[in-house]
């Protein structure tokens, strides 16, 4: 099954646009603002559905929920691939949504159940790290073909038709997973069921300190990771302009070069972390110590970015965009796991949709505020001074160690 797991972060990660979308959005005549309240859409779309799609998945079957997203997905290619204004985009984007929503915490529930079953739960962070790193390798592979697509077609349309491939494969591999990780799932459809199940996870969300803290945590770090990430593509481009770099070729084909390469390394290094992610917790004696210590991080680097935004330090934003990504591929297995151990394992997925939910959340609010922010300003200064304040407010409001989870939590 870790075969099976592996495969599926490979292929899910083979999204020829991801690296482009921005410069594809861009290309369309579409602002910061615009292409920012686009992402927050999207989020919107995914915080609508996320957490029901959890208590679906946890009671009718997570191998169902898979592959009804990754069909979302496919639709939401087709739509961007024909789009050539604003408002379809939405439609897209909506798919898009709908389609994370029923991934985000699904998947993770089946690969801990599936180490539960094994006996080893005790491995949480170290298999979901590995199986993440697969995801970053995949990723890595992604963007050089993405790249050598847009070199030789000098477009973005065809990434978004061959991004159906890979994800038409993943749909394949999920009728190798066994039945059983599909959870004590009910035969017929409920809404009363799902309800109470819906209810049950975010009472214990709201009223348990330690999954309430969490939950504030992962807005922080992810939302703003997610909402900020993306203006590396920009940055790229400027990049292009601002140096004298194979000046035979034109600027898209220079572009999608230096994308290629710089993303190339940033997923590659990344896989590295996901796959030692667990090293850092041994490290700092627990999932607990490593979190705060990669705060600190965090907060260093957005600190950095405010000066060199400001002063158009083009190479040190690159260098500090990488090891923001690099830092979030740390953090992430061991929030999983930290969330995973203050959850029942009935309901898992539930409570990681949670988590995924309030990542999203988070993206509504700080995506269009950064592209207003930058169209407002004129620099990207304004990612590195909210990325500032927000690290600086969970440090200060969170100095001390999560209490464990009691036997059982009552709903």
């Amino acid at each position: 099954m870790l075969f099976r797991f592996s495969l599926y972060g490979f292929l899910k990660n083979q999204r020829y646009y991801e690296n482009f979308l921005y410069l594809a959005f861009l290309d369309k005549g579409l602002s910061y603002f615009a292409i920012d309240i686009l992402i927050g859409f999207r989020e919107v779309c995914t915080n609508l559905f996320e957490i029901p799609s959890g208590a679906v998945a946890d009671l009718y079957g997570r191998r169902r929920a898979m592959i009804f997203s990754f069909f979302a997905y496919i639709a939401s290619f087709v739509i961007f691939a024909v789009s050539e204004s604003l408002f379809p985009l939405f439609a897209a984007m909506f798919f898009y949504g709908l389609g994370d929503a029923f991934r985000s915490g699904t998947h993770k529930a089946m690969i801990f159940d599936w180490l539960r079953l094994q006996g080893r739960s005790d491995e949480k962070t170290k298999i979901y790290g590995f199986t993440r790193s697969w995801s970053q390798m995949g990723s890595a592979v992604s963007v050089l073909i993405a790249g050598g697509l847009v070199f030789y077609s000098g477009n973005f349309v065809d990434i978004f038709w061959f991004s159906i491939i890979p994800y038409a494969m993943n749909i394949v591999n999920f009728f190798g997973y066994p039945a059983r990780l599909d959870g004590d799932r009910q035969s017929e459809f409920s809404l009363k069921a799902v309800a109470r199940m819906l209810g049950s996870a975010l009472k214990q969300s709201v009223q348990f300190p330690p999954l309430r803290r969490l939950v504030f945590e992962g807005m922080g770090f992810e939302g703003m990771y997610k909402a900020s990430k993306d203006y590396l593509q920009p940055i790229l481009k400027q990049t292009v302009i601002a140096l004298p770099l194979l000046l035979a070729l034109d600027e898209s084909k220079r572009t999608a070069l230096l994308v290629a390469g710089v993303y190339f390394v940033l997923y590659f290094l990344s896989s590295f972390a996901s796959r030692n992610s667990h090293q850092v917790s041994n490290w700092r004696g627990s999932d607990e110590g490593a979190a705060r210590f990669m705060w600190w991080i965090d907060l260093a680097f957005f600190a950095l970015l405010i000066p060199v935004f400001w002063f158009n330090w083009y190479l040190a934003i690159i260098v500090l965009f990488v090891g923001l990504a690099i830092l979030q591929n740390f953090w992430r297995p061991g929030l999983i796991s930290r969330f995973n151990a203050q959850s029942t394992p009935e309901m898992s997925a539930t409570i990681l949709s949670i988590e995924a939910q309030s990542k999203s959340l988070a993206t509504i609010i700080l995506a269009p505020l950064l592209g207003l922010l930058v169209d407002t300003v004129g620099n990207f200064s304004p990612v590195g001074i909210v990325g500032t304040c927000i690290a600086v407010a969970i440090l200060v409001a969170y100095r001390g160690e999560l209490e464990a989870r009691p036997i059982s939590v009552s709903a």
